[in-house]
């Protein structure tokens, strides 16, 4: 499982996953979704709450993951909703580290 594993450190050389890597990673995870953003490829997901503070609290566990694994998504935060984005800034694509961060975020949903 994808939410078992660690992320490894990501530099500068290392390699994106091609888009068939991206596309059989996506099958071990529930509504998230590739996209592609001025040819950067990202994997995201909008979680629903009932309030603020349900959505505040979930971001706040989604920062403890990425410092954890030191590996930090976009959250957007609003009532009700959060929007978490993960991709590679240093390969300006996606790694497997992305998947794992993503499993983990699925993982801590109350």
């Amino acid at each position: 499982m994808l939410d078992e594993l660690r992320c490894e450190a990501c530099s500068i050389d290392a390699v994106a996953l091609t888009l068939e890597e991206r596309q059989r990673l996506l099958l071990e995870l529930d509504g998230w979704q590739l996209l592609d953003r001025e040819g950067i490829p990202q994997l995201e997901k909008e979680y629903k709450f009932k309030n603020y503070l349900q959505a505040w609290s979930f971001a706040n566990k989604v920062s403890e993951i990425a410092e954890e694994e030191f590996h930090h998504p976009s959250i957007l935060l609003e009532w009700g909703k959060v929007t978490v984005t993960w991709w590679s800034h240093s390969i300006k694509g996606l790694h497997k580290n992305d998947f794992i961060c993503a499993a983990k975020c699925d993982s801590v949903v109350e």
